[in-house]
């Protein structure tokens, strides 16, 4: 039996996900799912709520696929909607996040942590901030959004988005020099 492999053509795939073909549907789906799942991961603490989030907005996206006219890129359109989504979601349920042991939380090893420790320090201490700021900080820093689109998607004035930025890079500067003082008494 010879295996026919699905097609890789984005333009094709969409054309035929337009029509409901459930392969080009899987398709976009599993090209795209883990990229979303980490914007959503980026905005939802929870890893389930945030595969919620993601599985929602790609219903989104299957939903709204004929407003996609083909300007820009599929994945950055998809990733308005995921983040859309998101904000929506935390709008509406702001989960409760719970850890099995506070010092695990709290303590952070050695000066000569690895990059992955590192970058899930990073995170930790991001979802740690106030839910405003950390939204404004991960539109802007991450996801490369102006302060004017801010302030639409989440309906505040362009200054109270600056203002929420500066407020969380200072949050996020005492918490870095906090933790490499405490790497250096180690």
């Amino acid at each position: 039996m010879k295996v026919i492999p699905l097609y890789t053509d984005e333009t094709i795939l969409i054309r035929k996900a337009l029509s409901a073909n459930k392969a080009a549907q899987r398709g976009l789906y599993d090209k795209y799912a883990p990229i979303m799942l980490a914007v959503c991961r980026r905005y939802v603490r929870d890893k389930h709520y945030a595969e919620d989030v993601m599985i929602q907005g790609f219903y989104k996206v299957f939903l709204q696929l004929h407003t996609f006219r083909g300007k820009g890129s599929f994945e950055g359109w998809v990733k308005r909607i995921m983040i859309h989504e998101a904000l929506n979601f935390i709008k509406k349920n702001r989960p409760l996040v719970f850890y099995k042991n506070l010092a695990d939380r709290e303590s952070f090893c050695s000066p000569n942590i690895s990059l992955k420790a590192d970058a899930e320090y990073l995170l930790r201490i991001i979802d740690e901030l106030p839910m405003g700021y950390r939204f404004v900080f991960m539109l802007h820093a991450v996801e490369g959004y102006k302060h004017i689109e801010i302030a639409k998607v989440m309906q505040i004035s362009e200054n109270t988005s600056k203002s929420k930025l500066s407020k969380a890079r200072k949050i996020l500067r005492k918490k870095l020099e906090l933790q490499r003082k405490k790497s250096e008494a180690l």
